[in-house]
C-alpha cells in the first residue's frame, strides 16, 4: 500500500498541472473528518441520499426484485460507516430476505467500526467485510453464482470523469451476471449556491479533510509540506455540472518528500487537482451506461430531488 501510495504520489506531482488522488484522503482522521462533514448542514448530499434510505426504502426493495424467501447477496462499494446502508439492512431484516451483506472498503478502519456497529444494532444480519480493491472482491465474489445486488451509494461514481465511469460500469457488469442489479446513487445537477458551499463549509472541515492529504505524505513519506502554506479552493461550473476541489500553494516554496528523494518547486497561486465531484442528469446516465451491459431500470428520488438512486439491471 506505502509503495502504491509513493508512486502516485510521485506521477501526481510531476504531472502538469499537479494532481494528487482523492483516495488518499480516507486514513483513520481523513474518516473521522468526513463523517463530521457529513453531519454539517451544508453538505445536503448525505442527507438527500439518507432521505431516499428511510422514506422510500420499500421503493427501493421493490426496485431490486427480491423475493423474501431465495437468497442473495447485498455488496456495497465503500462501505464507510454505513448510515444509510443501515435504514436498508434493518428493512430486509424485519421483512425475512435471506442475504450475506458484503460492505467492501478501502479503510479497515471504517470496516472495523461498521462490523461492530452492526452486530449491535442488526445482530441478525450476516455481515462479511472485505477490505480491498471493489474488482478483486468482486471476481472473488463471482464464482458464488447467487443472485447479487451491487450498491454504489453517494455519487462516489461523479468522482470520476465519464470515461472512467463508463470503464467502471462496464467493468462491474464483468463480474456480474444477467439479473444483477446495481444501485447507482448520483448527485443531480443542481444550481451553484447549493453546491458549492458543500464543498467549503463554514467551519472549515472540508478544508482539513482535503489538507490532510499533505499531512498524510508528510506523516508516510517523509514530506515537508507546511500546511499553513496551502489552501483548500473549491469550483463549480453549473453549465458542465462539475465541481472540483483544488489545494493551492499560498507562496513560492518548494517542497521535499523524503521517501521519494525528489523536490517539487510551487509558484504562488499554483493548484494541485485532488478531486472531482461530477453532477448529473438522466441523459448523461444513459450516455455513461450505453457501452455497458445494465439497463436503466428505476428512478428514485429524494423530496427536495437534489439526489437520485439509479437502479440498473445486468442484462
Amino acid at each position: 500500500m506505502i509503495e502504491t501510495f509513493k508512486k502516485e504520489v510521485k506521477q501526481g506531482l510531476e504531472n502538469h498541472p499537479k494532481t494528487l488522488p482523492s483516495k488518499y484522503f480516507y486514513n483513520k482522521i481523513g474518516d473521522a473528518l468526513f463523517v463530521e462533514i457529513m453531519n454539517l448542514p451544508e453538505y445536503y448530499l448525505t442527507r438527500s441520499e439518507l432521505d431516499i434510505f428511510q422514506n422510500k426504502t420499500q421503493d427501493l426493495i421493490s426496485a431490486f426484485q427480491l423475493k423474501p424467501d431465495s437468497y442473495f447477496e447485498l455488496i456495497e462499494l465503500g462501505a464507510g460507516d454505513g448510515l444509510k446502508t443501515k435504514k436498508l439492512l434493518n428493512a430486509l431484516d424485519a421483512q425475512k430476505f435471506s442475504f450475506d451483506y458484503f460492505p467492501i472498503d478501502i479503510s479497515a478502519n471504517a470496516l472495523s467500526l461498521l462490523k461492530e456497529d452492526l452486530s449491535e444494532v442488526l445482530p441478525n444480519v450476516s455481515v462479511k467485510t472485505q477490505q480491498g480493491d471493489y474488482f478483486e472482491v468482486l471476481a472473488s465474489l463471482k464464482e458464488s453464482n447467487k443472485p447479487k445486488v451491487i450498491l454504489f451509494l453517494g455519487s462516489n461514481i461523479g468522482n470520476m470523469n465519464d470515461e472512467k465511469a463508463a470503464q467502471f460500469i462496464y467493468n462491474l457488469g464483468a463480474n456480474l451476471k444477467p439479473g444483477d442489479k446495481l444501485l447507482l446513487g448520483v448527485d443531480l445537477i443542481k444550481s451553484k449556491d447549493i453546491v458549492l458551499p458543500a464543498y467549503d463549509d463554514n467551519q472549515g472541515i472540508t478544508a482539513k479533510f482535503n489538507l490532510n492529504l499533505l499531512e498524510r505524505i508528510n506523516n508516510e513519506l517523509g514530506g515537508d509540506f507546511n500546511l499553513n502554506q496551502f489552501k483548500h479552493q473549491p469550483e463549480y461550473n453549473e453549465d458542465d455540472g462539475i465541481a472540483k476541489s483544488f489545494i493551492v500553494s499560498t507562496t513560492q516554496q518548494t517542497v521535499h518528500i523524503k521517501s521519494i528523494g525528489a523536490s517539487y518547486h510551487f509558484e504562488a497561486g499554483e493548484k494541485i487537482h485532488t478531486e472531482i465531484s461530477r453532477k448529473y442528469n438522466d441523459a448523461l446516465i444513459e450516455q455513461i451506461i450505453a457501452e455497458t451491459d445494465f439497463k436503466l431500470d428505476t428512478k428514485i428520488m429524494d423530496s427536495k430531488a437534489y439526489f437520485a438512486d439509479y437502479i440498473l439491471t445486468r442484462h
